[in-house]
């Protein structure tokens, strides 16, 4: 079996795995007791009625959920469409109409899997949430295993269904191109030029659905707290409240579609620079295909060890009480990451030859050694672990920083404001140097192509990150929805301490996109200075280039004031809502009422203003680097790529740290888990401390933070990246690379 028959078979495994995956999660039905299957002994033969409201709410959540994307999506295919017409010409002008038309088409391609990974992501989620209720209400109260296993099946069909549909689909992209054009290896250089716009096309899509989705949520979730839980004391997903399903859609099309999106945008985007920068060592050229297809098959072994680990969790070491899920989650990181390692020696040592040339940036060419080219991939998949570990000390209230923000709440809101920020700024010490030791580590030993293959070693075990990401929505919508359903107690329970695993490893798996995101905009941007044919570096002291350098620091600034006005705008819209319904009908707050609120309205002002509010950061992203090369030539792309990602990395790991401290913390005084009597929800009279109510505010403050805002920087740093690096052609061709004002 050659390398593509290698990559083909992990890839089909992969969807396999997920269909056997999905069809287990079926198992579970939504409502047992529908056509009289439930046994006499069953926990659910008292529950008839709540079970009819569980498929209730589960529909009307699915619909939410599927009115909002497929209203994103059609902008996303419009906007595909008329894209691909601006790609085709001015990529034409830069090379040559065949150029143009192959990259047009990976763009297309690229454009086009992400939006059906993000359909299968939500659309799993959907589904596995209401199921993970029943089978939290099926089982004991204290035994978690069916409803675990629920969750993490459902998280397992998304990443292994995702992974599959990217690999498989840059195989068949590279294998036709290479058939009926590129049939020679001094032709692939250009090939891969052109396949670039297939991560192109996935970053896209991305801006969207993670900006589009992360204002949804947000919104939502923001004027759910606001007036619900601030002014009129309702409980978390109370049904009284009007905004609570738009707030579970919102977990769906942000956590899952936008997370989804993202991070084959990662996938796609390292993996095109990694093949860009490979085809320029004749070396490797001269070992053949498998040689050069190497980045590809990391990616394509990490669906087969993911897949492995994953019986870790479903069949050796399995969950039975709540101690059992944060540990069953964090050895699906470790094992994955140090069972891939050694998978990646073995992959160097049998497609790469022993030594061979690489274009350097700086030197003109480097002599790099297999092993190093594999200790680059090592290092960043070690590096992604470390990174994620650090995150979830300072993110998990099982450590000292979330609790000095609890403790900070007996002060009032503001101090609590104060310390979470200063621990979002702390949080990023250490994964940035993490990340500065993996870049020079790795261009020492393999130049511009080590840096590439350390981000494709970060995103080798993407499949069970994605896993965990997955599992963590679903766990919460399974809460919001035994509450909904009135449900007994036991229930919310048991999906409340499922949903706590599920935030701490979540913000592992942020910390891990943020981390893999920063290595991924530096292959792309050192892709993009290879392809200009550069020999000599970069020099950031160049006027134009430090110039271009300070705006280009600054526009994560700009981009995270827009959405997060963007978010403060619609939840304002949402308060103003969910308030004219209290008072419209002020039986909604009243406990024995069987009114329910009008929730359709709020699930159509999420959707309608998250559409709206996505535009125009996206419009920023796509069209700095555009204007700049355009008008003003290469090196202020340059200065405007380091940047952005300079500043951009560490403003998303603060903003997102600072945001998952704030949940936490809230989290951490409405759990009791303190022996300090004033660290607690409700006092002896039943009423809602000042203590609980500093911490909703800055878990409210922290929602666009940890959810819109810090996420999305991921995808500024990537999409102007790979903007620049397809576009480079057309920059190159206007004034010799010096723009339409000709500056020297």
């Amino acid at each position: 079996m050659g390398v593509d028959g290698f990559i083909f078979a992990s890839a089909a495994i992969g969807l396999a795995w997920a269909g056997y995956n999905l069809k287990k999660m079926q198992e579970t039905k939504i409502n047992p007791g529908k056509d009289g299957g439930l046994s006499a002994s069953s926990p659910l033969t008292g529950m008839m009625g709540s079970l009819s409201k569980v498929e209730s709410i589960h529909a009307t959540i699915e619909l939410g959920a599927k009115a909002f994307l497929k209203a994103e999506y059609t902008i996303c295919a419009v906007f595909l469409l008329c894209f691909a017409v601006v790609l085709l010409v001015l990529t034409s002008l830069g090379s040559s109409f065949t150029d143009g038309l192959f990259t047009t088409i990976a763009f297309l391609v690229g454009g086009t899997t992400s939006i059906a990974a993000g359909l299968c992501g939500m659309m799993v989620a959907v589904n596995g949430n209401a199921r993970t209720t029943i089978a939290a209400a099926s089982e004991a109260p204290s035994k978690l295993t069916l409803a675990f296993e629920v969750a993490f099946r459902a998280g397992a069909v998304m990443g292994h269904a995702l992974c599959g549909m990217g690999i498989l689909m840059l195989l068949v992209l590279l294998v036709v191109y290479k058939t009926i054009y590129f049939d020679s290896s001094d032709k692939w250089n250009l090939m891969m030029d052109c396949v670039a716009g297939f991560g192109l096309g996935g970053s896209s899509v991305a801006m969207f659905g993670r900006v589009g989705g992360g204002i949804y949520t947000k919104a939502a979730d923001v004027g759910a707290d606001l007036v619900g839980k601030v002014v009129h004391g309702l409980e978390e997903d109370d049904p009284k409240n009007p905004a609570t399903i738009a707030d579970n859609v919102g977990d769906n099309v942000g956590d899952v579609a936008g997370m989804g999106a993202d991070l084959f945008g990662s996938f796609a985007e390292s993996t095109c620079a990694a093949l860009v920068i490979a085809t320029t060592s004749t070396g490797l050229l001269d070992a053949g295909w498998g040689a050069i297809l190497f980045p590809v098959t990391i990616s394509a072994a990490g669906v087969l060890v993911c897949l492995v680990c994953s019986f870790l969790a479903t069949h050796f070491k399995r969950v039975h009480g709540p101690e059992d899920v944060e540990p069953a989650l964090k050895l699906q990181l470790i094992s994955t990451t140090f069972l891939v390692v050694p998978v990646i020696f073995v992959l160097a040592g049998v497609l790469l030859p022993t030594t061979f040339d690489m274009h350097s940036v700086v030197s003109g060419s480097i002599q790099v050694h297999w092993a190093g080219a594999a200790v680059c991939a090592a290092a960043g998949a070690l590096g992604g672990l470390l990174i994620g570990l650090v995150t979830e000390y300072y993110t998990s209230h099982s450590y000292t920083p979330v609790r000095e923000c609890a403790y900070a709440c007996k002060q009032g809101a503001a101090v609590n404001l104060i310390y979470g920020l200063a621990l979002g700024y702390k949080s990023a010490i250490i994964p940035v140097f993490s990340l500065a030791a993996i870049v020079w580590a790795a261009f020492t030993l393999a130049d511009l192509y080590g840096i590439a293959l350390a981000a494709l070693g970060m995103l080798s075990t993407l499949a069970t990150g994605l896993t965990i990401d997955g599992y963590g929505p679903v766990t919460d919508n399974a809460g919001g929805i035994a509450e909904m359903a009135l449900l007994p107690e036991t229930v919310r329970e048991k999906t409340d301490c499922l949903d706590a695993a599920g935030n701490t490893t979540a913000a592992i798996g942020k910390g891990f996109a943020i981390g893999s995101a920063a290595l991924v905009s530096l292959a792309l941007y050192g892709a993009f200075v290879v392809r200009l044919g550069i020999t000599s570096g970069v020099n950031v002291l160049e006027p134009l280039t430090f110039a271009a350098l300070l705006i280009g620091a600054n526009l994560p600034f700009w981009f995270s004031a827009m959405t997060m006005k963007s978010v403060g705008l619609a939840a304002a819209e949402m308060v103003k809502e969910v308030e004219r319904q209290f008072k419209a009908d002020p039986s909604l707050l009243d406990p024995t009422s069987d009114s329910l609120p009008d929730y359709d309205k709020c699930v159509m002002i999420s959707t309608t203003a998250s559409l709206r509010e996505m535009i125009a950061p996206a419009a920023l992203v796509m069209l700095s680097p555009l204007i700049a090369g355009t008008f003003f030539g290469v090196k202020a792309v340059f200065g405007v790529l380091t940047g952005g990602l300079v500043s951009g990395v560490q403003m998303a790991i603060s903003m997102s740290n600072s945001g998952g401290a704030w949940d936490n913390a809230k989290k951490y005084i409405s759990g009791g888990f303190d022996p300090d009597p004033q660290l607690r929800k409700k006092d002896e009279h039943g009423r809602s401390t000042p203590v609980h109510a500093a911490a909703v505010t800055g878990d409210t403050v922290g929602d666009p933070f940890k959810d819109t805002s810090g996420p999305a920087l991921n995808i500024l740093m990537k999409l102007m990246a790979i903007l620049s690096l397809v576009f480079a052609e057309y920059f190159s061709a206007i004034n010799d690379g010096k723009g339409l004002f000709n500056i020297a």
